[in-house]
């Protein structure tokens, strides 16, 4: 295919709320562009950017999926978005790597959350910005209240390019406002009669919205002088680069009305890589440098690394290093990717998004550079997880499977986090919502034959005393030659919380010999790890040694280390002993106008609502809040804002819980013991 350089190339991110029309709009770019002969559809499955089987059954984009097509000598680099709020991380790694997203929204929705909530990442990568009003066929579409909501909601810098001609069933073409020209079918048409009024006040808005990015042009517009093609040309394309002026343009994707006209503009007026100032410039000079932006694992293929080149331009053959790993790679094929297609080069370009397989040891944020000129580029700032669950097998045994299904994962999804908890011994994974979890346990069982199914994740709840007791633990055995003996006296008491454990000898006068105190200690650790009454760790408590007896023959070390066992647990339950459950640390941003609906569910949650502080359109609440009352925490806070709310949480400390939650963990431990589980 033909070579382009830096300067021919278009990088942009389809982004917006889910279900409202993205892929459509990357097959209909696609097809227009004649990079594909046949328009696919969503809902048939046959789409270029939807193409694993998950997303074929959901009807939903689960992974961000790059495609390239060409349009009037330039490459147009497509990377279609998940809407979901659980997919975020690929968002953030595809906002990474462009320079210009276009934000699709619904003609009949409007301005969703999920959309409010994407403009804020874009407007965080401090990338430059397209609003593409999508589904103009649809029933109840309305390009002038959609406008409207744009100003309010998002930015009061929208200018619309472009102006449906109908909506709904009769929605058949599009008016662009700087040609003042209309297109039907692909046919430049004139302005219908009905529209004449209503162009000519849109087409005054947009030279004013242009005129005024611009002190020179500002005064010539007031002086009532008509803008040139030129000067209009280059201040909107400035503008936009600025983020002076967010461009609106219309049209169906299913339909393939506007798509043209969208083509058109990206090419003449979104920045080409060397147009942007980022954190990092694009030196297509330079030596060699790429970060990967996206891994991904492929039936018969294995990991494939997305990359976007940074500086310089790279070869098949190459020999690069992995500045992040130390390490050195060996690239082979270079392939420009279309879906589930890469089409092999034979070299890329500096901007350039490329696709690189059978890499060594290479993953997500790794930066790839010349092994003479190592670089420094800006990682992704990938969100932390926000839903945890536990792991287990369907069938038995098959522990180390899943273990190795599930960090394989974590390489290819940056918001998933796979560890093994080792005081409740259980697999965990955690991530944004559920639903990434459920496909992730599909893809799992896909890949690796092995079935999982989560669970509530246990709460590592602890054991404590608010009393002090002094008790003996005594181990005497005598079966025939050799016996076993062991006799110590303990203190018990509590300590304040958050101190631990400790082990004070006060043993003197050879009461207990000195090579038997570490095994009294070792005992009392034991019975603390196990718990007393409900299971689980004891801690905060002082444990004072100050009296024994010992035999010359029978006494060892294993004798002393079970009577100190025997005391701890004797101890533990004579001194008020209760359970501690843990608290987290909550922050929950989310929108003023569900702050009540909030409150009143961290309220519900034995929640103490310590301040709230505002966060630009947003409030942070802040609370202290019971672990085992927050699962399922992030997808009821998304229920209860549309979609809008997010939280962070961190451990704060321990506290004890009340009846209602020690009962129930005290019963099922004494009936587990009474049945030797």
């Amino acid at each position: 295919m033909k070579k382009y350089k830096t300067e021919d190339l278009r990088n942009i991110s389809i982004v917006g709320s889910g279900s409202t029309g993205k892929t459509q709009l990357a097959e209909a770019i696609l097809f227009s562009a004649k990079a594909i002969d046949r328009l696919g559809k969503v809902d048939s499955g046959n789409t270029v950017c939807d193409y694993n089987a998950d997303e074929i059954d959901r009807k939903i984009s689960i992974n961000s999926s790059i495609a390239f097509c060409e349009w009037k000598d330039k490459k147009i680099n497509i990377i279609d978005t998940p809407g979901y709020a659980d997919f975020v991380g690929e968002v953030m790694g595809a906002l990474s790597v462009v320079e210009t997203s276009i934000v699709n929204v619904c003609a009949s929705s409007g301005v969703e959350m999920g959309t409010e909530k994407k403009w804020e990442y874009v407007q965080k990568n401090e990338k430059p910005s397209i609003i593409f009003v999508n589904r103009m066929d649809k029933e109840n579409a309305d390009f002038d209240k959609v406008e409207k909501s744009l100003k309010e909601k998002l930015t009061p810098n929208v200018a619309p390019i472009s102006i449906p001609i109908g909506s709904g069933s009769e929605f058949s073409g599009v008016i662009n406002l700087i040609t003042n020209r209309g297109m039907v079918k692909g046919k430049e048409v004139e302005i219908p009669e009905e529209m004449v009024t209503k162009t000519k006040e849109y087409r005054e808005k947009l030279i004013e919205v242009i005129a005024s990015s611009e002190d020179t042009l500002i005064e010539k517009y007031l002086e009532g002088q008509e803008l040139s093609p030129e000067e209009t040309r280059r201040a909107l394309k400035k503008g936009i680069v600025e983020h002076k002026i967010v461009p609106v343009l219309c049209g169906s994707g299913l339909q393939n009305i506007g798509i043209d006209q969208l083509l058109d503009f990206v090419v003449e007026y979104a920045p080409s890589p060397v147009e942007v100032e980022g954190e990092v410039k694009i030196e297509p000079n330079g030596p060699f440098s790429a970060l990967v932006f996206k891994t991904f694992s492929e039936p018969h293929l294995g990991i494939i690394n997305y990359l976007k080149i940074y500086s310089g331009k790279i070869s098949a053959g190459s020999n690069v290093i992995n500045d992040t790993k130390s390490s050195s790679e060996k690239l082979g094929q270079i392939g420009f990717v279309r879906g589930k297609t890469r089409i092999e080069v034979k070299e890329a370009e500096a901007g350039d998004i490329i696709a690189l397989v059978k890499l060594k040891g290479t993953g997500v944020n790794d930066v790839l550079c010349d092994p003479k000129n190592k670089v420094s580029l800006p990682r992704i700032n990938f969100p932390e997880p926000m839903v945890d669950m536990a792991v287990y097998p369907k069938s038995k045994g098959e522990e180390e499977k899943i273990a190795k299904a599930l960090s394989t994962a974590n390489l290819e999804d940056p918001t998933l986090k796979f560890e093994m908890n080792k005081e409740t011994k259980e697999m965990i994974l955690s991530g944004m919502g559920s639903l990434q979890l459920e496909v992730m346990s599909r893809r799992v069982k896909a890949r690796y034959g092995v079935e999982v199914e989560f669970r509530r994740p246990k709460i590592a709840y602890r054991e404590t005393i608010r009393a002090t007791a002094d008790v003996q633990g005594k181990y005497k055995r005598q079966s025939g030659g050799r016996g076993q003996y062991g006799d110590c006296w303990l203190k018990t008491e509590p300590l304040e919380r958050g101190k631990g454990f400790e082990f004070v000898n006060k043993i003197f006068g050879g009461a207990i010999p000195s090579q038997y105190i570490p095994a009294v200690e070792k005992g009392i650790k034991q019975s603390m790890e196990k718990g007393v009454i409900s299971g689980y760790p004891v801690v905060d408590v002082r444990v004072t040694l100050y009296d024994g007896t010992f035999h010359e023959v029978d006494s060892s070390n294993l004798a002393f280390e079970i009577a100190g066992s025997m005391a701890l647990r004797k101890g533990v339950e004579q001194a008020q002993p209760f359970i501690l459950e843990p608290i987290m640390e909550v922050e929950a941003i989310v929108p003023e106008e569900f702050m009540g609906s909030v409150m009143g569910d961290l309220n519900s949650r034995r929640g103490r609502v310590l301040g709230m502080e505002r966060d630009g359109k947003k409030q942070v609440i802040k609370a202290l809040v019971p672990q085992g009352e927050l699962f399922n925490y992030a997808t009821d806070l998304r229920s209860l804002t549309k979609g809008s709310g997010e939280h962070k949480m961190k451990f704060s400390h321990y506290e004890e819980a009340p009846p209602n939650v020690t009962q129930p963990l005290i019963e099922a431990y004494q009936k587990a013991k009474e049945e030797g589980r």
